[in-house]
């Protein structure tokens, strides 16, 4: 298949609105059963697993089995980085109408903090983008690079870095609700992880939208000087002066 053929196959894919939806949903970075997908994006079963099978087929899905239930997730951090990146890049549609408060809780969490497949998205996941280069964490002078002060800050949390792979250790993410750029990679992934592991963030529900706690946010004004609305949900303010020059 030549690349014209290759790239209208795959926008062909991402062409129908429930497919684009089970891949949207699928950012979690968590297996999902066709039957999860199905009441996710509002049809019936049947279809749910026709779409399923042109996803997988596609190559933007994996499936197991376990039991009688077929788990799918997304096929990599790549095609994660694919999703985000259309998503963002599309002209914003209009907002649907509310239709009622849950839903504008959901939509003003999605908004404020969610993972992106593995990493850290939302107001809270540009914040920490921008934090880290505040705090010379991250340099943009050469492309974006992991620097020494970063490698030592990451290695101070306990946090491992793991060894170089084919996965960038940074890379700059669009975020399709700040229309900014948060940090993708090996390492933001395993701030993520980590953060999700001590409890600076938990997940709501079954959607991607996660909740700073009480820790988190206190550890997110220390570590990286990033000021969240205690007990709100909400941001407070900007990222606030570096952490290393309050640490002096």
């Amino acid at each position: 298949m030549d690349a014209a053929a290759s790239l209208a196959s795959w926008a062909t894919l991402l062409a129908d609105r429930t497919r684009a939806g089970f891949c949207l949903a699928l950012l979690d970075g968590r297996a999902w059963t066709v039957g999860e997908l199905a009441r996710h994006a509002g049809v019936a079963m049947s279809t749910a697993s026709e779409h399923a099978d042109r996803l997988v087929d596609g190559g933007l899905l994996v499936q197991r089995r376990q039991g009688r239930h077929r788990y799918l997730q997304l096929a990599g951090p790549q095609v994660a980085e694919l999703i985000e990146t259309v998503a963002a890049a599309g002209k914003p549609a209009p907002a649907p109408p509310v239709a009622s408060l849950s839903a504008a809780h959901r939509r003003r969490n999605l908004a404020f903090a969610r993972t992106c497949y593995d990493h850290l998205a939302g107001f809270v996941g540009v914040a920490i983008a921008d934090a880290m280069v505040a705090n010379g964490f991250v340099s943009r002078a050469h492309g974006l690079a992991l620097t020494p002060r970063g490698v030592g800050w990451f290695g101070a949390l306990g946090i491992p870095l793991g060894r170089p792979g084919r996965r960038p250790v940074l890379r700059e993410c669009l975020d399709w609700t700040e229309r900014r750029s948060h940090l993708a990679g090996s390492a933001p992934a395993a701030l993520c992880a980590y953060a999700l592991e001590v409890g600076w963030i938990v997940r709501i529900g079954s959607d991607r939208a996660v909740r700073v706690t009480p820790a988190g946010i206190a550890a997110l004004e220390d570590q990286l000087g990033v000021v969240i609305g205690a007990g709100t949900g909400s941001p407070a303010a900007a990222p606030a002066a570096p952490a290393a020059a309050r640490h002096r």
